[in-house]
């Protein structure tokens, strides 16, 4: 059923986005390096490996740069367009193809690359195994704040031992947990909390029933 609804969502989505879409490909295509696009790879089901798109927001080789992962404030490797693509999250819009093909749904856990798949326990990575990654879930809505509170950190050293000891292990716990209570109701409530979320700039997240407890350590950022 939720299929249904992730091809009729992405072709009504990209249909109704496409002229405002094309000037800023267009933006993209006259400015930085003059790519349009950009496909990272991620793991999606059955653990393998597949390329989420996005507009291309960073220079080419950022993650082989000084900063690897992680963005700064006022980052010299975001391109011109960039900083607002990323702001709004306008870049993930190409992901409504990932959804079409079927790698991806509207909602289920965000899609990481190796790097941060790898540190997820056997028994998170059989749990998304199971499923699709999404274009939004309970990841990303609990951690939507995420780059700015890893900009709250000086260094990269700090940013990896907070991001890999205290974010990563809760975030693969919610991300379990959406799998085990996947459906159909599930999907329509995230949904409509990724919109609050998008609106608002946050949402009531922790109505939802047997959610796993935030960390001490984070409680104050989430």
């Amino acid at each position: 059923m939720t299929r249904f609804f992730d091809i009729l969502f992405s072709l009504l989505a990209i249909i109704i986005l496409l002229p405002f879409m094309i000037p800023i490909m267009i933006g993209l295509k006259l400015t930085g390096e003059h790519d349009i696009f950009y496909g990272q790879e991620r793991i999606g089901k059955g653990g393998k490996p597949f390329k989420v798109l996005k507009f291309a927001t960073m220079l080419r080789n950022s993650p082989n740069m000084a900063g690897g992962l992680y963005t700064e404030a006022n980052d010299p490797r975001i391109l011109p367009m960039g900083r607002f693509l990323r702001k709004t999250k306008i870049n993930e819009l190409p992901q409504l193809l990932n959804i079409l093909s079927g790698q991806m749904s509207i909602i289920g856990y965000r899609p990481l690359v190796v790097k941060e798949y790898s540190r997820y326990s056997e028994d998170v990575k059989k749990e998304l195994a199971k499923s699709k990654p999404g274009l939004s879930g309970i990841g990303s809505i609990v951690f939507r704040n995420e780059e700015e509170l890893l900009q709250t950190f000086e260094t990269h050293e700090e940013k990896d031992e907070f991001y890999f000891r205290v974010i990563l292990p809760y975030k693969g716990k919610l991300e379990a947990w959406y799998v085990e209570h996947k459906g159909i109701v599930m999907y329509w409530k995230l949904i409509f909390m990724t919109i609050e979320a998008v609106l608002k700039g946050s949402c009531n997240w922790k109505v939802l029933k047997e959610i796993p407890e935030v960390p001490d350590e984070l409680e104050e950022h989430i």
